[in-house]
């Protein structure tokens, strides 16, 4: 039976960075094998998101994390470099602009508030401000706005984590597609993983990284996590007037837009029964844009009244049903099963971080850097909720 010191499961963006985080670490020289069941990579979340960063979250774990995140994406083309190939994710740093009406100033005035203490490097503009800053928006109806001016903006998602994979691999870790099914247990211990094929494959620590089907395979080591699959569906579309500097919009409903080559990219999460877990659905239903997501935006931005649709497509996020925050770490009976599960939206731009964090508990047993002990699994049992308030 083959044997390492580390299996991962999922070797898209969070699998990727931990793999690379472990190969770069001074202190790790075992053995590391990256299981992936589809190396085109073609239905992950990783390339199928908005892909995009910002500061602008309401707690102050999600804060440090994207704090963190935005100076690794900024200087990726040095960390992940190969043989001189220096990777570009074509970063456009362009912010994210917060709407709230009067029922949300209090919320956006207290994130703000929190982000600002924290370092990070955004406005809060008064409608005056926000019509004089951006005078394509309407603001008859707002409140307040929340702008990052710097630190936030979005990048290609699957270029980031192919440049982790790459940057992996040429430090010695092993990718294999296979797909794991279960994970071995003996005596409170975590003893490897077993393919579909019925192979198993020993480990001396194993990282749940399986994205959509991280439930899954932590329910075979007996532990149970409040991971829901949803779809989310991304359509794009070009305007027939042409709009200056538009940041990530996000209406106080929820729709958000931005811009994208020559165009804009544009989507909205619904809630409740509108919204079910979901398994192989990848559908477009254009009734979302054509009902909703449209009129949302052409009351929004005036000059979105007249639009050419283009292209949309579907993916899965693993949402933390519990409080919309990533589960990261072991539970106290099985210490060398590591969770990384339930993103919620997150997890490219907190791929960075969560990556290092992960390396640190399996080098060191806890982490050295940005102490992420908060985000544990452990909190759903203990009912400590670590509550993130700005989902999009």
């Amino acid at each position: 039976m083959a044997h390492y010191d580390v299996v991962i499961v999922g070797g898209a963006v969070t699998g990727s960075s931990a793999a690379y985080h472990l190969a770069a670490n001074p202190d790790f020289s075992g053995k590391v094998l990256v299981l992936e069941k589809d190396l085109s990579y073609r239905k992950c979340a990783s390339a199928l998101s908005a892909a995009s960063i910002r500061q602008q979250f309401s707690t102050a774990v999600n804060i440090k994390i994207s704090l963190y995140g935005i100076e690794f994406i900024r200087n990726i083309g040095d960390v992940l470099e190969v043989d001189g190939d220096r990777p570009d994710i074509g970063f456009h740093e362009d912010g994210y602009l917060f709407l709230a009406t009067d029922a949300g100033r209090q919320t956006l005035a207290e994130n703000h508030r929190l982000q600002v203490e924290l370092g990070a490097d955004i406005a809060f503009l008064e409608p005056a401000a926000l019509a004089a800053t951006f005078p394509w928006l309407s603001v008859d109806d707002l409140s307040a706005g929340c702008f990052g001016r710097s630190g936030e903006g979005w990048f290609d998602g699957y270029g980031m984590m192919q440049a982790f994979r790459r940057k992996a691999r040429s430090l010695g870790i092993e990718y294999r597609p296979s797909r794991a099914v279960a994970v071995e247990i003996d005596n409170g211990k975590a003893t490897g993983v077993r393919l579909e094929d019925g192979e198993v494959i020993g480990a001396g620590t194993v990282i749940n990284a399986a994205g959509a089907d991280g439930r899954k395979l932590a329910a075979t080591a007996g532990i149970d996590i409040p991971i829901e699959v949803k779809k989310r569906m991304i359509f794009t579309f070009k305007s027939e007037d042409k709009i200056e500097h538009c940041p990530l919009l996000i209406d106080p409903n929820g729709t958000y837009v931005r811009g994208d080559s020559d165009g804009f990219i544009c989507g909205w999460a619904p809630s409740g029964e509108a919204d079910p877990e979901v398994e192989d659905d990848f559908d477009v239903d254009w009734n979302l844009f054509e009902d909703h997501i449209w009129p949302t935006l052409a009351t929004r931005v005036p000059a979105f009244e007249r639009i050419k649709p283009g292209a949309a497509w579907a993916g899965y996020y693993d949402m933390c049903a519990y409080d919309d925050n990533v589960l990261l770490g072991a539970l106290p009976e099985l210490p060398n099963f590591l969770l990384a599960n339930g993103f919620s939206g997150h997890g490219l731009q907190q791929a960075p971080a969560v990556g290092r964090g992960l390396a640190e508990l399996v080098v060191h047993g806890g982490y050295r850097s940005l102490d992420l002990s908060e985000l544990s699994p452990a909190r759903v049992r203990e009912g400590r909720q670590v509550r993130e308030k700005n989902i999009v």
